[in-house]
């Protein structure tokens, strides 16, 4: 099994390349994850592996596992797992997936992670998933979703919570009247949560019973969750620096 590598200097100063195997990142709607995923992406040079992505790529390229999806979805059903974890399995083949991976969406439940460490056990030379969880508490992502706000025209975007305009519901750069989404309200959030935790909480428990889950702090600075969470990282993999 390969062997995760931390960053450090090695003999002659060069530094030694991280190998961070699949990592899935885990929390709540509004943690930011998706800004933390592009933040890790860029430092360790690994791709985002995002089952949406890859059925979108299949059914425009007309693949055969594509072809199979699209008739699913065209009688209105949802894709089984099964035909998600063949195009999972697929994408993994790809040279850059080589050195690890940032998991995005997948694996949403217990089926799925477990035929994820199946098929990882079973390939040559890869290192087991390690999940991380960015927590925030429910007041601070409820302030966060509720209070988004954007200019229809400049599309800048504020928050009347933690980033708001200089006057209320106004752009402070043309003077529009912001707007709001219609599923940034606190019944949608709370739906959303209840969804996120029923299907989310057998997952951690598996990760956590193996020893290859942790939680970082989610309410500090962008750059400290970044770095919180790739330590994070490094520990599960044992290479802690």
């Amino acid at each position: 099994m390969a062997v995760a590598v931390g960053q450090k200097q090695a003999d002659g100063g060069n530094a030694v390349k991280i190998v961070p195997g699949p990592v899935l990142l885990l929390g709540a709607p509004g943690v930011g994850k998706g800004t933390q995923a592009k933040a890790i992406m860029a430092a360790w040079g690994v791709p985002q592996i995002s089952t949406g992505d890859i059925l979108r790529a299949n059914v425009s390229g007309g693949t055969e596992l594509g072809q199979a999806a699209k008739a699913i979805i065209d009688r209105g059903e949802l894709v089984p797992d099964a035909l998600v974890n063949e195009m999972v399995a697929d994408r993994l083949t790809q040279p850059d997936t080589a050195s690890g991976y940032i998991l995005d969406g997948f694996p949403r439940t217990l089926g799925q992670a477990e035929w994820l460490d199946r098929h990882l056990e079973a390939s040559s030379n890869r290192l087991p998933v390690v999940a991380v969880s960015i927590k925030v508490s429910y007041t601070q992502l409820l302030r966060r979703i509720t209070g988004r706000r954007n200019c229809p025209v400049c599309k800048s975007i504020y928050n009347i919570y933690l980033q708001p305009p200089k006057v209320d519901e106004i752009c402070d750069l043309d003077g529009t009247p912001l707007a709001r989404r219609s599923d940034d309200t606190e019944a949608v959030f709370e739906e959303r949560m209840r969804t996120y935790d029923s299907l989310t909480a057998p997952v951690v428990e598996h990760y956590r019973a193996q020893g290859r889950f942790e939680e970082v702090d989610g309410e500090q600075p962008v750059d400290a969750v970044t770095a919180a969470v790739m330590a994070a990282v490094l520990r599960l993999r044992g290479t802690a620096v």
